[in-house]
């Protein structure tokens, strides 16, 4: 994340801060080595205060560019997935670069390497586009690793909102999706009391607590 207490939040594609974007790209490596983690999110960082997003946008395009096939080589001697993950701009964080699955795609695009994906967090792609089924399904070749939070409160799933999460479970399932769903979200209560809702929704899906099928037991 760079150096959060002067406001950064990442820094891959931040100009001037090449080097200790290699830094922190080596220390993220050597934990997730440490436990196992074969994803890491590399963060793109915000728009430098007092720059115009459109003006700095060219360069910081270009610095993101080439600091992302650094990270590709460096996490290939690893066996690693680096995620892009687009922030929204409109409630979360009004000068993170990244977006839109459509900025990061393309980015994706232009830099060309097998072991870069895109991390879609369905808070900020309905915030910034909605249309999530199409959007699921257009990117979906892309997809590293997909997050939820329910819209707008960033909430539980099941928590009121606008977006119907049984649908796109069900989803994600047609379409292949074998990887993992991050909970990323604020519990209302405390995290066990936030979880209730995978168990009714495993029980919806006549399921036993844990994802095992009653038809196995």
């Amino acid at each position: 994340p760079g150096d959060q207490e002067a406001g950064e939040l990442g820094l891959a594609a931040v100009p001037g801060r090449q080097a200790a974007f290699r830094q922190g790209l080596e220390a993220a490596v050597h934990y997730a080595r440490a436990v196992g983690c074969p994803r890491i999110h590399v963060m793109a960082g915000r728009v430098p205060l007092g720059t115009d997003r459109a003006a700095a946008a060219a360069e910081m395009e270009t610095t993101f560019i080439e600091n992302l096939r650094y990270a590709a080589d460096l996490l290939s001697q690893e066996d690693m997935i680096g995620l892009l993950e687009p922030i929204n701009n409109r409630i979360t964080d009004p000068r993170y670069y990244l977006n839109t699955p459509h900025q990061a795609a393309a980015i994706l695009e232009k830099v060309g390497r097998p072991n870069l994906k895109l991390q879609l967090d369905l808070f900020h792609c309905q915030i910034m586009d909605g249309n999530l089924s199409r959007n699921l399904q257009t990117y979906f070749p892309l997809i590293g690793h997909i997050q939820i939070a329910q819209v707008p409160g960033r909430h539980e799933p099941d928590s009121p909102g606008e977006l119907n999460f049984p649908y796109i479970f069900e989803l994600l399932e047609s379409l292949g999706y074998t990887g993992y769903v991050g909970c990323e979200y604020a519990p209302k209560g405390d995290t066990l009391e936030g979880l209730g809702w995978l168990r009714s929704y495993w029980e919806s899906r006549g399921l036993q607590h844990g994802g095992t099928s009653k038809a196995d037991k």
